[in-house]
């Protein structure tokens, strides 16, 4: 999760932001992505270093490198680690889904809090968000945003089995629930099926939705006027 937009300066976990091959890239924030907040956080509060060039460090900078073409470019011809021909990510069994079909459903968070819970059970609702307010959402609960590591890697390639934790500080609020401050993490599986120059074919994700929703709902409900004033902070409006 990335907070502004950026100069020149290269990203030490993340490929494609920068240089010649991202001169014509078309980026959602107008310009890169500024990933100096999250990457503080990541640093301060991994539970791993891995060796330079060990298979390890090379999945966890993948992961971090399609996680922000995934969020911050608008074209997917412009994604580089991906092929796009027969790419799918498929979350929690359910059916593999195609960029498009992806973004029909909303793109980024949304795509990953599908559920079969009924209506009136559902914390967070993926039918009534859109790409944009899934990501206020999100980044406005973590200000300092949700940063990834890789803690085990089961397989190398083609085949990529690996384990991963995602934690955040819930710092704002969240669908009417006031921030506690706390850390809120999940752990879950991924597979990624690549290619000989470790390029992305297929991706599935398994992990518990509900403890991340779990930690973002323990506040206390707002009132919709509190709501809104936190909402209209500047700072977290501009995380993103």
């Amino acid at each position: 999760m990335a907070s502004s937009v950026t100069d020149d300066q290269e990203d030490k976990y993340r490929s494609y932001l920068h240089g010649e091959g991202e001169k014509n890239t078309k980026w959602k924030l107008g310009a890169p992505p500024n990933y100096d907040v999250v990457n503080k956080l990541f640093e301060e509060g991994r539970t791993k270093i891995w060796p330079p060039g060990s298979l390890e460090e090379k999945v966890q900078n993948l992961v971090k490198t399609w996680e922000m073409e995934m969020f911050n470019k608008i074209s997917s011809h412009d994604y580089k680690s991906v092929i796009l021909e027969n790419y799918t990510v498929t979350v929690n069994g359910r059916k593999p889904l195609t960029i498009e079909e992806k973004r029909k459903l909303g793109g980024g968070y949304n795509s990953f809090m599908q559920t079969s819970l009924p209506e009136n059970l559902r914390g967070y609702n993926p039918d009534e968000e859109t790409a944009d307010s899934s990501h206020v959402a999100f980044t406005t609960a973590f200000p300092r945003g949700f940063a990834l590591e890789v803690i085990q890697v089961y397989s190398g390639p083609p085949l990529i089995v690996y384990k991963f934790r995602h934690w955040g500080y819930m710092e704002g609020p969240f669908k009417g629930h006031a921030p506690t401050g706390e850390l809120v993490e999940i752990y879950g599986i991924s597979i990624f099926e690549v290619d000989e120059q470790m390029k992305i074919l297929k991706i599935e994700f398994f992990f518990d939705r509900g403890e991340l929703l779990g930690g973002l709902m323990k506040g206390p409900k707002l009132d919709s006027g509190t709501e809104q004033v936190a909402l209209s902070c500047p700072f977290l409006r501009n995380t993103g």
